[in-house]
């Protein structure tokens, strides 16, 4: 089994109800920012890495998706009747995934700094870690408005607390998804199995990420796009 992660995971599922109206007709990852939907500016962030397989899931109003798609090399995990969140979609999809840790990556966010795919490549220890966070400065976080996710040791080990805000990007092996019996579960079960046995493990960003979960966050990415102050 391979060690280093060569395949991606986009979630490109949720309903996001926080748009309201804008996600009337299509999926979040169609709304546009900057001109350019938000599934776009996920993609710039994988082209560079080359990986051997991408895959997205889908869900909710998925055609604008697959339109949008055709042709650039992905594979779709339909998730039906029932959308199965962050973690039951992850291991619905590991057939098209495959064996050996993977990244994973929100598609409702925009950065402005250093690829975090290329960073958790360069810092990932599969010896000692488990999973790999980008973790966000809360003074970084552009539109969060929350106290944060996770506390890091100075050995960059994560708890849960107030203080970084998980970015939505890491590498994480799959191996223990199989230990959890409901067919629906978030990636947070995963991760509180991995804190307790000191193997999950954050990466603190050293660029800006903005949250475009809401209405109002695509204003804010826009700005944080064209601020040349990163």
């Amino acid at each position: 089994m391979r060690d280093h992660p060569d395949a991606i995971m986009l979630f490109a599922a949720g309903f996001g109800t926080r748009m309201g109206a804008l996600t009337a007709e299509r999926p979040k990852p169609m709304i546009p920012v900057a001109g350019r939907p938000l599934i776009d500016h996920a993609l710039d962030l994988v082209a560079p890495m080359n990986l051997a397989r991408m895959v997205a899931n889908l869900h909710y109003c998925p055609e604008p998706l697959i339109d949008h798609l055709d042709g650039r090399g992905l594979a779709f995990s339909h998730e039906t009747p029932d959308i199965l969140d962050t973690g039951g979609g992850l291991r619905h999809a590991l057939p098209l995934l495959g064996p050996g840790p993977v990244f994973t990556l929100n598609t409702d966010a925009v950065w402005r700094g250093p690829n975090p795919l290329s960073l958790l490549a360069r810092a990932w220890n599969p010896d000692e870690m488990d999973a790999l966070l980008i973790c966000v400065p809360k003074p970084r976080a552009i539109g969060h408005a929350g106290p944060g996710d996770f506390l890091l040791d100075d050995s960059g080990r994560l708890s849960r607390g107030p203080g970084h805000v998980y970015g939505g990007v890491q590498i994480v092996k799959t191996h223990l998804l199989h230990d959890i019996p409901e067919r629906a579960f978030s990636l947070n079960r995963l991760w509180d199995r991995m804190a307790r046995a000191d193997r999950l493990f954050g990466l603190p960003y050293p660029g800006k990420w903005c949250d475009v979960g809401h209405p109002e966050g695509i204003a804010l990415a826009e700005r944080m796009l064209e601020d040349s102050n990163v």
